[in-house]
């Protein structure tokens, strides 16, 4: 009788695995396509009442495919860093990784590079991950108007160059 429950639970066992095994598909070892409208590379040329504000920051966005690098631009009258970094009240900082659009929100996920997109460890300004949210306002073939969920600051964007998504492998 015991023999018989184990030969039982063995191949129930067995029958399980396979299922599994035959059921899970290996995802393909490329990135994702991204959303269309948002392929290209997209520069806030200017920011509204600049000259009245502490401190803001201009984006320069390349989107292509599910992949995104940004470039940020800002200028401060406060100093919130070492002399050494503070440089005059005008910085770059740069960032790299990936983005998802769920519903009207445009989230980025990666991490702060160096300008070459290379991994920063430390030095001036921010390290470490970059996550940021925009609620997507509206967007048109050549322009794109973010709203950054952290701060409420606009962000209108202008296509600079168009960029159809090639995928690449991983």
């Amino acid at each position: 009788m015991m023999h018989f429950l184990y030969n039982r639970i063995y191949l129930l066992l067995f029958g399980f695995s396979l299922l599994a095994f035959f059921s899970c598909t290996r995802l393909p070892n490329v990135q994702g396509k991204g959303e269309v409208f948002l392929q290209g590379v997209w520069n806030q040329d200017s920011i509204a009442n600049s000259v009245k504000l502490l401190n803001y920051t201009q984006h320069r966005f390349k989107i292509s495919c599910d992949s995104f690098y940004v470039d940020l631009t800002t200028h401060s009258k406060v100093n919130y860093y070492s002399d050494s970094c503070f440089n005059k009240g005008i910085w770059k900082e740069y960032a790299k990784g990936t983005y998802a659009v769920k519903g009207d929100t445009l989230m980025l996920t990666g991490t702060f590079t160096k300008a070459n997109y290379k991994q920063k460890a430390s030095g001036c300004y921010r390290n470490g991950q970059y996550i940021s949210n925009f609620k997507i306002k509206s967007s048109s073939s050549t322009s794109l108007v973010l709203e950054n969920l952290n701060d409420q600051r606009e962000c209108t964007l202008v296509l600079k160059e168009k960029i159809t998504c090639v995928p690449k492998e991983l």
